[in-house]
């Protein structure tokens, strides 16, 4: 990828749930290469003031704020008043979502279902919907981070796929809608990683060694991924390099889905 991806493009990029593992690498990528970046955690401070002092190293502006996405005035104020401090916002990127046991949805009740759709699927548009005006403006693109078991289902993580395949399905829609503006929208769906939710859930021993290996021979690869993996395809189809997709949801996962 080239370093001159974003450096000519006005304003900045947004990237909402960026101290994750994945939102963490989508932050430093585009900084290396070229775009002022702003950047939302929920509630870890440190590891937001550290993740700006090592992308400003790139020679970028970037600056974060705390920012719960359910709450849905606050975000719109957030998205807005960082396209006027920037002067412009040319990439929307969506790498947030709260993490998500595994778990039969036969033992999901409708209350928590509710709270995953509100958390993941509803924060999702509370994010793009303030940014579009701002994204026509620039012609600007939405990347959204959603998930490969959209495509291909592995047991017990229907808690997460729901609500990720509604964003999927407003992601296309608004692709529908929003061309005619220049604007641009697709997913990055990743596979299994070794960092992010992945490594959460081996470390609360919901993937034991067992599963472990049953999910490296689903793959073709033979090997998990990781937050770089994601962060590349998120910038290529922000960048210009990728003008002519929209409406995509790009699996990066090894062949999993295959």
């Amino acid at each position: 990828m080239s370093v001159e991806d974003f450096a000519g493009r006005p304003g900045t990029a947004f990237v909402a749930g960026g101290t994750g593992g994945i939102g963490a690498a989508v932050v430093r990528t585009l900084a290396e290469h070229g775009s002022d970046v702003t950047f939302t955690y929920r509630g870890s401070h440190e590891a937001a003031a550290v993740l700006v002092d090592d992308a400003k190293t790139h020679g970028w502006q970037v600056r974060s704020v705390q920012l719960d996405l359910t709450d849905e005035a606050a975000t719109a104020r957030v998205v807005t008043e960082a396209a006027e401090t920037s002067g412009g916002l040319h990439t929307l990127v969506y790498a947030a979502g709260p993490h998500v046991p595994m778990t039969h949805l036969s033992r999901v009740t409708p209350t928590r279902y509710r709270a995953q759709l509100e958390a993941d699927a509803v924060a999702f548009f509370n994010l793009v919907h303030p940014a579009l005006p701002l994204l026509r403006a620039s012609g600007g693109s939405v990347v959204a981070v959603t998930t490969v078991a959209t495509r291909r289902f592995p047991v017990r993580d229907g808690l997460s796929s729901g609500a990720k395949g509604a964003v999927e399905a407003v992601a296309r829609a608004l692709a529908a809608e929003e061309g005619r503006y220049g604007v641009r929208v697709n997913c990055v769906a990743p596979g299994m990683l070794d960092d992010g939710i992945a490594a959460r859930l081996i470390d609360t021993g919901e993937l034991d060694e067992a599963a472990l290996a049953i999910t490296r021979r689903n793959i073709p690869l033979r090997r998990f991924g990781h937050g770089q993996d994601i962060a590349e395809a998120v910038c290529f189809l922000a960048s210009e390099r990728a003008a002519f997709i929209t409406g995509q949801a790009l699996a990066v996962d090894g062949g999993y889905s295959v």
